[in-house]
């Protein structure tokens, strides 16, 4: 090989992104933008009737300026994350992302952030199995990922979102037991606790059961896709309990930080994982409408056409945040202005990651995020 075909070959592979081999995805059911950015919410801090033990909020996530304030609350997110990969959302900076479906809550939400497109005939959250193909079940289908994708979710409806029974998706969620083979005993101490504790909410688990069968999983079977879905924000916010649901998303941050350290302890995985996250929908934006979700259409499905208080929707619950870490993402951190994202984007971005065409998945899918890939 000459000089000039060894310097064409360098400068080939210089400006080639080779996609690592893993892609972890997590989200967060219904986690403000505002916080994220922004840190505890002073107007709910001070809301008599969301908030209890405000000065134990105030000792946990207080900070002298914006910054501190949601470095305290999301540690990881703001000094890892921000860091070593890319925020996108905060739209006090004029950074947008938001949902293209027209319902504003879960099961359309994670249909699209799965499929790539929005589908108008999901329109509840019922467990209905999904028509819909997600880009989890088509890498299924492929030799090379066959028996490698795993989902674990707090919420049931996960199990029909996926389609367990078409998809062979290796599906845990709700308030399921671990049940593949060789349990660690780890796990098994998890199903014996999971077991043992009151249920707080219908059909959904503690986010720690979530992750803690995702990593006992992740560390035995080594999938190469997972997707871990965190509920507890979500459930807190319809509770109405805004100190809860700020502890909730301190600990969905250390969850991601305890994760991304398990990944980049295990061989497989070192330095060859992405890693996304997202919410499936946004929030009210004010303090009297920050526990609910809806569009305009959704709330008249809901109740009626007579008069409703929002009949354009609650604003705020479309507006979503994504964030990126891994070796084929950029060090962009916090995104300022540019165009806006979608939630549609997610599917194509998380297949252009692993090495595939979206168009090869789906022809009606969003197109991957290209700003924020090397």
């Amino acid at each position: 090989m000459n000089r000039l075909t060894t310097a064409i070959l360098a400068l080939f592979l210089s400006t080639q992104s080779l996609a690592a081999d893993n892609l972890v995805l997590v989200t967060i059911d219904g986690l403000r933008w505002q916080e994220v950015f922004s840190g505890y919410d002073p107007e709910l801090l001070n809301h008599t009737e969301f908030t209890e033990n405000k000065q134990d909020l105030i000792n946990h996530f207080h900070g002298d300026s914006l910054t501190e304030k949601r470095q305290k609350l999301l540690p990881f997110i703001w000094q890892t994350v921000a860091k070593e990969g890319v925020l996108i959302g905060n739209r006090d900076k004029g950074s947008k992302a938001q949902v293209t479906n027209s319902w504003w809550f879960s099961y359309p939400g994670y249909n699209e952030i799965l499929t790539g497109s929005a589908d108008p005939k999901i329109n509840s959250n019922d467990p209905t199995p999904n028509a819909n193909i997600t880009f989890l079940e088509w890498l299924n289908s492929k030799s090379e990922y066959k028996g490698q994708i795993a989902a674990f979710g707090s919420w049931g409806v996960f199990s029909s979102i996926l389609n367990r029974d078409r998809s062979g998706i290796y599906i845990n969620a709700g308030l399921e037991a671990a049940d593949w083979p060789k349990l660690s005993q780890r796990a098994e101490f998890l199903n014996e606790l999971q077991g043992q504790l009151p249920v707080f909410w219908e059909n959904v688990r503690p986010d720690a059961f979530t992750y803690g069968f995702a990593k006992e999983y992740l560390i035995s079977k080594k999938p190469k896709v997972m997707y871990i879905a965190l509920g507890e924000t979500d459930d807190f916010a319809h509770d109405e309990e805004y100190h809860q649901y700020l502890h909730s998303a301190h600990r969905s941050d250390m969850i991601l930080a305890k994760l991304w350290q398990t990944l980049q302890s295990l061989d497989q995985y070192r330095d060859n994982t992405n890693l996304l996250i997202t919410v499936d929908h946004g929030r009210g934006n004010t303090a009297e409408s920050w526990p609910h979700h809806a569009s305009g259409p959704a709330l008249t499905q809901y109740f009626g056409k007579e008069d409703h208080p929002h009949k354009a929707g609650i604003p705020g619950s479309n507006e979503i945040w994504i964030a990126a870490l891994g070796p084929d993402i950029k060090a962009l951190g916090e995104v300022s202005r540019g165009e806006a994202v979608f939630q549609d984007q997610i599917a194509a971005t998380a297949l252009q990651l692993l090495g595939h065409k979206s168009e090869e998945f789906s022809q009606d899918s969003g197109k991957a995020i290209d700003s924020i890939l090397k």
